[in-house]
């Protein structure tokens, strides 16, 4: 007998229901992710992306070329597709894949800062200067910023193999030689142009602080007036914008780092760090880095933002130079005065405009915007659209927590008074003159407005002061070690990082808060974004003296040289500042280096437990770890003593191997200092050189126990050159 009619129809519509709903799940289930393989192949007969193609269709069949999103075929392999959960899981167990990851996004992470790292100006300009090229990873560049003149610059260097991705609002100069931009997924979010034009003014801000050149009188409205500069004014710069409005995408990193090595930059600076550390190979940017070590190019990287909580570093590969932030000897102080005289003062808020007369202060709380739908308990923390401008205008408003100012702004009040949340070290402009303050301080205003009955204030404009206790690590300032492989130091050094003033994007307004209509050249910010820079530049002044110096040699001469910091301002130790504080001008001549490559490096990764075949794929070569090295002698600047946490005695012995690029007949002694604590000793205890590149090795012994974080230094002096390398110990 014949099912009935309604049957069928029945089942007909649970298929259809089915196959439109089994659809939209396999839609919903395929990501972006990237596929590192490792090195170029050395010889292939199809073209690379040919082969991804190939690749990719063993999994996801005859579409491979549609979920094919990138290749990477210039200065390393791998591509990025849109693949479902076991189609990564079906590709990752493929012989010639390194890694497979999803394409998360990572975040962004000066007239003063170089006088106090004791590089003057006229240390600059060397003959090779104009011939460096820094490739600045961000988020774009404000071409016609005059930090970024091309006046009395010749030609790009011959070496020079990139291009600049012009378009109708952007081209380059023979001070930027090169822009490309990169958007791997999504539609260009509004108020950005398709271009390596800058709307966020981050980019344009640390090109000028590394390579920048000379400008006189800069400044942010009136505040920090001086000369702005970058480390190497005469230096080219290349851009790859990899971040926009909505963050960096991890398949556009790698597409950035692919074509600044194939380019030919000499120095890569990349401000921008995940949210958590990563594996060294499902890391963007430590496998970019990696591969622009193989190809003699130093990687500067900020170590985050995400300090001062311990092991909360996001970049700390060996290979590449992670920088904290710390402050210098100036910086900008905001008053506020209350009308029984009294005074309290931020250094956060950098308030451009002139306040002439006293103004009622309100409270948040009591001015909400009931019209809206808004109650007290939103007024109180100024949210967007919360305050009654009838009650607010006019006034100063007393917010119960940090904001943008939009509110305050809109409903038209004179001011406004926030607490700093904790922000210490951090540096913003808002919409209308704003005082930010501690909670102690917040507290007392309180106490001050409900004892007067027309209690008013008056927020002045900011102005500039000495910071004599400088250099201090920042509180924001990502602190170490090294999360994945404990006995290596990071960060490896400090540098500016704390109101720092470099060129800014006038493709938005200073704050980008509606009915703001500021426009700045110059902005004063703070975070590793802006230290990471200072180091990059620092990087190429001596890689202009040293060309054909590695990138460990180059990063070796900033740690040795670089100055102590004062362990009673900066209680986290070697773990906040590295090996100290970037000082430019030693590190152009160290005297001994703590040289590696790449041969070094994969002896480390196969002692950290990497497969031998993985290692093979990254370097392109017959790799084998039959030999496998130990953390504790990989050839870096510092030595770093993880302690059991019961406490118990731990020793360890560090081998190292030093170059002479000093005198070429010299003799060095080692001289050492430990807390109490930490015993340490060097054998042997007198290195002698007999020409320049001769090299010497030595080893330590270190000893700690406890729960503590002891520290050391071994300085090897000849009495010309003292080579100092930190020594730490810390409990974990």
């Amino acid at each position: 007998m014949a099912p009935p009619l309604s049957w069928f129809l029945l089942i007909t519509l649970v298929c259809r229901t089915l196959l439109v709903t089994g659809s939209n799940v396999f839609k919903e289930d395929r990501e972006v992710y990237i596929v590192y393989m490792g090195d170029l192949p050395k010889a292939v007969d199809i073209s690379i992306s040919s082969f991804h193609t190939n690749m990719l269709q063993e999994v996801v069949g005859s579409d491979a070329s549609k979920y094919l999103v990138r290749s990477y075929m210039r200065s390393f392999n791998g591509f990025v597709a849109k693949l479902t959960k076991d189609e990564m899981k079906r590709l990752s167990g493929m012989k010639g894949i390194v890694s497979v990851f999803p394409n998360e996004k990572m975040q962004l992470h000066t007239t003063r800062s170089w006088d106090f790292m004791g590089f003057p100006l006229k240390a600059n300009g060397t003959t090779t200067e104009s011939d460096i090229i820094v490739g600045i990873l961000d988020t774009g560049i404000w071409p016609e910023s005059e930090s970024f003149s091309d006046k009395g610059f010749g030609p790009p260097p011959s070496k020079w193999k990139g291009t600049c991705k012009t378009s109708a609002n952007f081209t380059c100069n023979n001070k930027i030689i090169g822009a490309r931009y990169y958007r791997s997924t999504g539609s260009i979010p509004e108020g950005e142009s398709e271009s390596a034009r800058d709307a966020l003014g981050h980019g344009t801000h640390t090109a000028s602080t590394a390579a920048g050149g000379i400008v006189p009188d800069a400044s942010l409205l009136g505040i920090g007036l001086g000369t702005a500069r970058g480390g190497v004014p005469s230096a080219r710069i290349a851009v790859y914008k990899i971040c926009w409005s909505d963050g960096c995408n991890f398949a556009d990193i790698l597409a950035a780092f692919d074509d600044a090595i194939a380019d030919g930059v000499d120095i890569i600076s990349i401000s921008v760090g995940g949210a958590f550390p990563r594996d060294y190979f499902d890391d963007p940017i430590a496998i970019g880095s990696f591969h622009s070590m193989m190809n003699g190019i130093l990687t500067s990287n900020s170590a985050g933002n995400s300090g001062p909580h311990i092991r909360s570093i996001s970049n700390f590969s060996p290979w590449s130079l992670s920088v904290a932030a710390s402050t210098i000897d100036r910086k900008f102080l905001t008053k506020l005065v209350l009308g029984n005289n009294e005074t309290y003062e931020d250094s956060i808020s950098k308030n451009t405009f002139t306040m002439e007369d006293m103004h009622q202060i309100i409270y948040a709380g009591d001015a909400p915007n009931k019209t809206g739908g808004f109650s007290a308990n939103e007024s109180r923390f100024c949210a967007d659209y919360s305050l009654d401008k009838s009650l607010v205008a006019g006034k100063i408003v007393f917010c119960d927590k940090s904001n943008r100012g939009g509110a305050a702004l809109a409903a038209e009040a004179a001011g406004s008074i926030t607490p700093d949340d904790g922000k210490k070290g951090a540096s913003f402009a808002f919409p209308i003159p704003t005082s930010c303050l501690d909670a102690s301080d917040a507290s007392k205003i309180l106490q001050y407005m409900k004892s007067d009955s027309k209690p008013a204030a008056k927020i002045e404009k900011t102005i500039t002061v000495k910071e004599e206790s400088a250099p201090i690590v920042a509180s924001f300032s990502s602190r170490g070690p090294n999360p994945y492989s404990y006995d290596l130091l990071s960060p490896d050094i400090t540098a500016p990082g704390v109101q720092i003033l470099a060129a800014w994007t006038e493709g938005s307004t200073l704050t980008g808060v509606p009915g703001d209509k500021r426009v700045a050249k110059y902005n004063i910010i703070s975070g590793t974004s802006m230290s990471c820079p200072h180091a990059a530049g620092a990087a190429a002044y001596v890689k202009s003296l040293h060309p054909k110096w590695s990138p460990a040699a180059i990063k070796s001469a900033l740690m040795t040289t670089a100055t102590p910091m004062n362990p009673k301002t900066n209680t986290d130790l070697e773990l906040s500042f590295g090996a100290g504080h970037l000082n430019p001008v030693k590190a152009a001549n160290p005297g001994l280096v703590y040289d590696a490559g790449e041969a070094d490096y994969i002896k480390f990764m196969c002692g950290e437990g990497y497969r031998a075949e993985h290692l093979k794929l990254i370097t392109g070569d017959n790799t084998t770890c039959t030999t496998n090295g130990t953390v504790w002698d990989l050839n870096v600047p510092s030595f770093t003593l993880s302690l059991d946490w019961l406490g118990k005695p731990v020793t360890r012995t560090y081998t190292r191997t030093v170059t002479n690029v000093g005198s070429a007949v010299s003799t060095y002694k080692a001289k050492l200092t430990a807390m109490a604590g930490l015993t340490v000793k060097v054998e042997p205890t007198v290195l002698t050189f007999k020409s320049l590149g001769d090299q010497k090795n030595f080893t330590l012994t270190a000893t700690a126990g406890g729960d503590k974080r002891l520290s050391g230094s071994l300085v090897w002096d000849d009495g010309v050159f003292q080579v100092r390398t930190p020594i730490v110990a810390y409990a974990f």
